[in-house]
C-alpha cells in the first residue's frame, strides 16, 4: 500500500469517527418532565444581551420579558431556575444537545426550526424591523439594494433577506451586542431584527430611527423544547393556557416592556394570551 493510499484511509477513518461522534452528540436525550421536577431545577436558555427581552441587568441578574416568563414556569413547576445564555444561532443546538430544557429566547416559530425542535403555544407576535441612522434613514427596503445590512446569525432576518432581497449585502454577527456595535460604529447602513427589539433599542439610542417598523410576515414567538419531549411540551402548553386566564403576559409586558416602550406601543400589538392569536 502506498503512503498516499494509507494516508487517505486514515483521513477517511477520522472522518467516519468524527461523524459518529457528531451523531452521538446530536442524539443526547432530553430530560423528561418528571426528571426535571425530581432534580429540583429547570434549565432555560435565554439571551443575555437583548434588552428588554433577555439581558443581564446592572446587578448581574437575568431580566426581561422572557425571564419574567421563565421565573413563572419554574415557580409553577415547583423547582429553581438556572438560566444559560444562548446566541441566536445556538438555540436549536442547545436543545438538541440537552444543554437546556427549554428555550425562551425570542424564538420565532418557522417551518425549518419546527423540523428540529418542538414549539409550544405562542406568547408573543412579531415582524422584522429596520433601524438606521437618522442622518441616512432607511424607510423602504428597496433603499437597501447595494447597501450593507447588519444582521445577527440565526435570526429570521437572515433567510428573509437572502431569499427576498439578494441585492442587499449582509454583514453577519453571532452576538446582538456585536451587531449593534457595528451599527454604532458605522460598519453598516442599517440593522434588521425583530421589530420589537429595534423599536426598544432606538428609543434609548439617540440619532437612530426605525424607518421600517414592520417587514415580512407577522410571526409568533414561542417556547421550544427538544423534539419528542412530549411531557414537557404538553405541560408548557397547558401552563400557557392557564396563564392566559389571568392575563399573565400583559402583566409581564407591564413589568418589563412598558417602562421601555412607554406610550409608543400597544401591548395588544405584541402580547398573545393563552396561546391564541
Amino acid at each position: 500500500m502506498s503512503i498516499i493510499q494509507n494516508f487517505t484511509k486514515k483521513i477517511a477513518a477520522v472522518a467516519v469517527a468524527a461523524a459518529a461522534l457528531s451523531a452521538v452528540t446530536a442524539a443526547v436525550e432530553a430530560r423528561p418532565l418528571d426528571v426535571i421536577k425530581q432534580s429540583g431545577e429547570v434549565v432555560i436558555g435565554v439571551f443575555s444581551d437583548k434588552a428588554p427581552f433577555g439581558y443581564v441587568d446592572s446587578q448581574g441578574k437575568y431580566a426581561g420579558y422572557d425571564v419574567y416568563f421563565g421565573d413563572r414556569l419554574a415557580k409553577d413547576l415547583g423547582v429553581k431556575v438556572k438560566y444559560i445564555s444562548v446566541d441566536p444561532a445556538s438555540r436549536v443546538e442547545f436543545l438538541v444537545t440537552d444543554k437546556v430544557d427549554i428555550i425562551l429566547a425570542n424564538f420565532t416559530v418557522t417551518k425549518d426550526r419546527a423540523e428540529k425542535v418542538d414549539f409550544a403555544l405562542p406568547y408573543m407576535k412579531v415582524a422584522l424591523g429596520v433601524v438606521s441612522p437618522e442622518s441616512a434613514v432607511i424607510t423602504d427596503v428597496k433603499q437597501l439594494d447595494g447597501k450593507t445590512l447588519i444582521i445577527a446569525k440565526g435570526t429570521t432576518a437572515e433567510p428573509y433577506f437572502e431569499k427576498n432581497h439578494p441585492k442587499v449585502k449582509l454583514q453577519k454577527y453571532d452576538q446582538y451586542t456585536d451587531a449593534y456595535n457595528a451599527l454604532l460604529d458605522g460598519r453598516g447602513d442599517a440593522f434588521s431584527t425583530d421589530n420589537t427589539e429595534v423599536l426598544a433599542w432606538a428609543l434609548v439610542h439617540k440619532g437612530f430611527k426605525v424607518g421600517i417598523p414592520s417587514l415580512g410576515d407577522l410571526d409568533t414567538i414561542a417556547p421550544a423544547v427538544q423534539k419528542g419531549n412530549k411531557g414537557l411540551l404538553d405541560w408548557i402548553n397547558q401552563e400557557i393556557v392557564n396563564l392566559g386566564k389571568e392575563n399573565f403576559f400583559h402583566q409581564d409586558y407591564a413589568a418589563t416592556l412598558a417602562p421601555v416602550y412607554g406610550k409608543t406601543s400597544n401591548p395588544d400589538d405584541l402580547v398573545v394570551e393563552g396561546g391564541k392569536l
